[in-house]
């Protein structure tokens, strides 16, 4: 696996609610490319719980949106935004994981049209939740009105 270089870390105002590594609010998702999926571990807390000790299923879908987000700007080197989203929660998920795994891959390309298959699973390796997001893509000169240039891993493969 190799991490992904966050694109936009540099730019001044960047403050994503998924993946920007300084909003104080945010959930700071980092990436990483698994073959064709796109990877993310990222560890629940009870800032974001719904019942108690349960993360939140907004949060979840929040992880789940921004990982298809990130397929799209890795595998396809441009961005979008999400036109639907179906999610089926399927077990609960403990704030007190050390940590959760999601993963995403491109299920069906339509011209500019994108279906991406997202899943989330607890500490050990159960799948919690899982979405299908139908992804609207940008060309290439819309993308780089929102700043992406192109979208880079660093060199060394990482294990997780």
């Amino acid at each position: 696996m190799k991490k992904i270089i966050n694109p936009w870390k540099d730019i001044e105002g960047y403050n994503c609610f998924g993946c920007a590594p300084d909003n104080p609010a945010g959930v700071k998702m980092e990436f990483y490319e698994d073959g064709n999926e796109i990877v993310s571990i990222w560890k629940p807390t009870p800032d974001y719980q719904g019942w108690l000790n349960t993360l939140h299923g907004g949060i979840q879908s929040v992880l789940l949106d921004e990982i298809c987000a990130w397929v799209i700007v890795r595998k396809l080197q441009t961005t979008g935004v999400t036109s639907k989203m179906e999610t089926r929660y399927r077990k609960s998920v403990s704030t007190h994981d050390s940590h959760v795994v999601l993963r995403a891959s491109i299920r069906e390309q339509k011209r500019n049209i994108i279906l991406i298959d997202a899943r989330l699973y607890n500490e050990q390796g159960e799948l919690c939740t899982e979405s299908v997001c139908t992804y609207f893509t940008f060309s290439q000169e819309k993308a780089r009105e929102m700043y992406f240039r192109c979208c880079e891993t660093e060199p060394e493969e990482v294990s997780l």
